[in-house]
Order: C-alpha cells, then sequence, then structure tokens
C-alpha cells in the first residue's frame, strides 16, 4: 500500500458535510389482517379498545419519539484440526436483535393503549370478565394473528431523496417497560416498547419499486436504468433492434413469421395499431 497523499481541507470537507442526520425517520405499523375462528382480529380489539384504524396506521408512527434501525449477528460455531494450531470459525446462523421504540403518550393515552391491548391479545387473556379473580385465563393466539409483516422504518434526509427502509417480518411488542410518574417537573410521558421480529428486509419491498428497479437497495442507474425511462414499446424495439430484420408477432399456429421487414414498417404498423386502440377506447368512452 502506497503512503497516504495530502489532500486539501476543501476536498475533505464534502464528504463530512453529506452525513445523514438521525431526527429524520419514519414508523409505520402495518397490523396483520388474519382473524381467528371467532372471527375476532387484532384490529377489531384495538377498534374496541379504542384504537381507530387511522392512529394505528399513521398516528403512533407520528408519536415514535425515538427508534432503534434494526441490526444483526452472526452466530458461529468453531473447527478445530483442518490446519494445525488454526482455530477456524464459521457463522452458521444469523441472529436479529431486538428494537426498541419510545413513544409520546397523548392526553388520551392512545399510544399508551395500543401497545397495552396488542400485548392483551396476543395473551388471548378472557374478553368477557377480566375482573374475575377464579375463572380468568390466558389463551396465547397464534402468531400469524399478532405478528406484523407490514412494520416499516424509513429513515430518510431532509431534501427527501435519499432513504433508507426497513421492513420487519413477524414483528410483535416483546416487553413494555414500566413507565415513570412524578409529582417533580412536569414533561412529556413517554412509553418504551421493545419488540421482536423474525427477521428485516433492507431496501423497498413494494412491486412499484421493484418495477423501478430499486427494490432491495438495487441502484437503477446501472442495468436497471431502463425502469426509470418512459416505457414506449416501438422504441423500445427499434433502440434494441439497430435495424435488423426481425418479426414482432408469430401466427396464428403459434410459429415464428417467416416474412421479413424492416425494422422502421414494424414499427409503424405498431404505432398505428396502438393508436387505432386508443381511438377505439375514447370512442366507447365517449358514445358508449
Amino acid at each position: 500500500m502506497a503512503a497516504p497523499i495530502p489532500k486539501k481541507i476543501s476536498q475533505i470537507l464534502p464528504k463530512f458535510q453529506n452525513v445523514a442526520q438521525t431526527s429524520h425517520y419514519l414508523v409505520k405499523f402495518g397490523l396483520p389482517p388474519h382473524y381467528n375462528g371467532d372471527g375476532y382480529s387484532l384490529a377489531d380489539h384495538l377498534r374496541r379498545k379504542g384504537i381507530d384504524f387511522r392512529f394505528a396506521g399513521e398516528d403512533i408512527g407520528l408519536l415514535c419519539s425515538s427508534a432503534s434501525l434494526p441490526g444483526s449477528a452472526m452466530a458461529t460455531s468453531d473447527v478445530v484440526g483442518n490446519y494445525q494450531g488454526v482455530v477456524e470459525r464459521f457463522a452458521h446462523t444469523r441472529n436479529f436483535t431486538q428494537i426498541s421504540l419510545e413513544f409520546y403518550v397523548d392526553n388520551e393515552y392512545k399510544s399508551l393503549k395500543f401497545l397495552e391491548h396488542w400485548m392483551e391479545y396476543i395473551s388471548g387473556g378472557t374478553p368477557a370478565d377480566p375482573k374475575n379473580p377464579t375463572t380468568y385465563h390466558f389463551k396465547m393466539r397464534y402468531p400469524e394473528l399478532y405478528k406484523s409483516n407490514e412494520t416499516r422504518i424509513v429513515k430518510f434526509e431532509k431534501n427527501y431523496r435519499q432513504f433508507l427502509e426497513y421492513k420487519f417480518i413477524g414483528l410483535f411488542p416483546l416487553s413494555l417497560n414500566s413507565t415513570r410518574v412524578t409529582y417533580q417537573n412536569s414533561q412529556v410521558l413517554k412509553a418504551t416498547c421493545n419488540f421482536s421480529y423474525d427477521r428485516y428486509i433492507c431496501g423497498e419491498s413494494t412491486t412499484a419499486a421493484e418495477f423501478r428497479g430499486t427494490d432491495l437497495n438495487n441502484d437503477s442507474s446501472g442495468r436497471n436504468a431502463y425502469n426509470n425511462r418512459p416505457y414506449n414499446l416501438p422504441a423500445v424495439l427499434a433502440s434494441q433492434s439497430r435495424g435488423s430484420e426481425f418479426s414482432i408477432l408469430n401466427d396464428a399456429a403459434g410459429q415464428i413469421q417467416t416474412n421479413k421487414s424492416s425494422v422502421s414498417d414494424k414499427v409503424s404498423s405498431l404505432q398505428t395499431g396502438f393508436s387505432n386502440v386508443a381511438e377505439g377506447v375514447r370512442s366507447r368512452h365517449y358514445f358508449g
């Protein structure tokens, strides 16, 4: 390795000016849509407790005052004996660490109710008469009823262009920390909850991102750059063929057409067909 070359401050400063900030992020919960045998879902349980769909889908994420981007660790095993005096270590399992989210508690205590009753739904406490000390019991629910597969944390910058998205699979609240109150100087009440999850997906995972070629943090400036351009089928065929003769459609028997024609003729006929189809759609729209 060669000796380092001195650099000017003007060359180094842009690297430190383009760093990510901690205060720009978004948390969005997605409740599981599954129902159990009696048709009672997690959303139904929260709705009974006064937590509507809008609060669970938007407001609770805005009240998240502190979040943690997920991490993972490799579980390893040691192998001795392949090489004299050398201990080799190999990874065999990827473990995902828990995340901790802190929430502002609104004056209607909905954020605290959201966490409390989500955990209550998991444990399957008797909903009929929870005050009865002799007949109350727990019956844990199936994982697909309480695990969320659509919860996301999006870390973005203040220009809203650079961002990093994490999608959690199998997320559910694991523990709700006790919330301390005091007669001393009043402060904003906060609730801290630890969440467990099966795994996470780093990068966009929507079908729109897959179409653009930017899903899973793929760089669309390379081989998928065409996905960011307006898609014009005749233009694409013309650019890919480079003037050679080819056949666009097969015949009625499914065989490749044997007649040869130039690309310009094929593209022209295809554009005419598109125009006729569009005109027919407009005619049906205006005249029924």
